[in-house]
């Protein structure tokens, strides 16, 4: 049952970018796509949570800022990514943020340098280099640092989504404030562009996009408390499978063996990355029951 529940998560997440491509495609602003995505988690929750009486107070507001503050960057950039770029290319780009975390590991993390992560770096970098190559072309370079942008910002989030586990902070609320967030920012960028344009066809691929998200978060939450946190991280990277397939369907894109190929070593990479970082939380929780017994 986890492995499904991650594997429609991933279905869900590779729905809502194809949802993000289209309603661009219909005149739909970048604005309006991020606040559909953000809008309907922040309803549900607060609805939720005031059934239940919880409070939405957070103990500590610090990591909420930074946490917000680079996963709405990370929102925007691959948003805009997913509206240049073939659906494959930019899903691949922003599932770097592993890549990211070790190369922070790697160039900061002391101790926890090790074989591990260079391959896994050395991979990654492979990777993206094969996916850019055959498939970017002049006018998409920008569309691409974005998309590669969006996955550093994403390592950031996730080391402070990290931080906010650790000092006890409920995942929903964690998941309201950035929904919030997503939303705040939405209406900025509203205030300044207007309301765009977009057709009947547009606002049905909107709608999409706040109703797949939202079913894959619910879907990825109920993976990771179901057992292993290594095939759940594994079985994510099945969302640039999904993607490569709504792409050739729905957009025809093609994909040579170059593509593919990158497309996979960015998968083991990430793999690498996951397992080792993985490994490494264990060690101390085994050593102290070691300690205890």
């Amino acid at each position: 049952m986890q492995a499904l529940w991650m594997l429609l998560a991933s279905l869900m997440f590779a729905i809502m970018g194809s949802c993000v491509k289209l309603a661009t495609e219909y005149e739909a602003s970048l604005a309006q796509v991020v606040l559909f995505r953000g809008m309907p988690s922040v309803v549900l929750i607060l609805v939720w949570a005031r059934a239940g009486r919880h409070s939405i107070i957070p103990s500590k507001w610090r990591p909420h800022l930074w946490r917000n503050l680079a996963g709405v960057s990370s929102m925007w950039l691959g948003f805009y990514a997913l509206s240049h770029l073939p659906l494959a290319t930019a899903t691949s780009l922003t599932y770097t943020s592993p890549l990211f975390i070790a190369g922070y590991m790697l160039g900061w993390g002391g101790s926890q340098r090790d074989p591990i992560r260079v391959t896994s770096v050395a991979l990654g970098f492979m990777g993206v280099i094969a996916i850019l190559r055959p498939n970017i072309g002049d006018d998409q370079w920008v569309a691409a640092l974005m998309g590669l942008g969006a996955g550093g910002c994403a390592a950031i989030s996730m080391m402070q989504i990290r931080e906010l586990g650790r000092i006890g902070e409920p995942e929903w609320r964690t998941v309201l404030f950035f929904s919030l967030a997503v939303s705040l920012s939405s209406l900025v960028g509203l205030l300044v562009h207007g309301w765009g344009d977009t057709t009947l066809q547009g606002y049905a691929a909107l709608f999409g996009i706040g109703l797949a998200g939202l079913c894959g978060q619910l879907a990825m939450t109920r993976a990771f408390g179901m057992g292993s946190a290594l095939l759940t991280a594994a079985l994510q990277y099945s969302t640039i499978i999904f993607a490569a397939c709504l792409g050739m369907v729905f957009w025809h894109d093609h994909l040579d063996a170059i593509a593919w190929s990158g497309m996979a070593l960015i998968i083991a990479a990430g793999l690498l990355s996951v397992w080792r970082t993985l490994r490494e939380t264990r060690r101390p929780i085994t050593k102290t029951a070691q300690e205890k017994a």
